[in-house]
């Protein structure tokens, strides 16, 4: 089957949302990022829901509630270094793993990733 976007590669909606839900439980428990993060943590699933889908060139959910996504500002205030940056693919790259796409799949997801996610490292190690 040939896709348009990586949105529809991986299923859509249903399947941004299990990645979602898979990948919060983790950031939480990360000792390096976890406290990085609110305690309800649910407006941020909300928030990278609506991001996810329209990165990977779904509906433009996220711009459509709040504006551009400007993600490196929206980190800026949160000291992200490169340790942090890896931790939040490690989690995410474990999300992942837990979820019915291919490996190749995965690593494609993964590889979209990495660029915004070493993009907003604000801090040194």
């Amino acid at each position: 089957m040939n896709y348009s976007t990586l949105y529809e590669a991986i299923g859509g909606a249903p399947v941004v949302r299990e990645i979602v839900e898979r990948f919060y439980p983790k950031v939480q428990a990360d000792p390096l990022i976890g406290p990085l993060f609110p305690a309800d943590i649910d407006p941020v699933k909300d928030k990278q829901y609506l991001f996810l889908t329209q990165f990977f060139g779904g509906p433009s959910l996220y711009s459509d509630a709040y504006g551009h996504p400007m993600m490196r500002g929206r980190h800026l205030p949160f000291p992200i270094t490169r340790e942090r940056a890896e931790a939040w693919l490690g989690c995410m790259r474990r999300a992942l793993s837990e979820t019915s796409l291919s490996e190749e799949l995965q690593a494609v997801v993964l590889e979209r990733l990495s660029g915004p996610a070493h993009h907003f490292v604000n801090t040194e190690d």
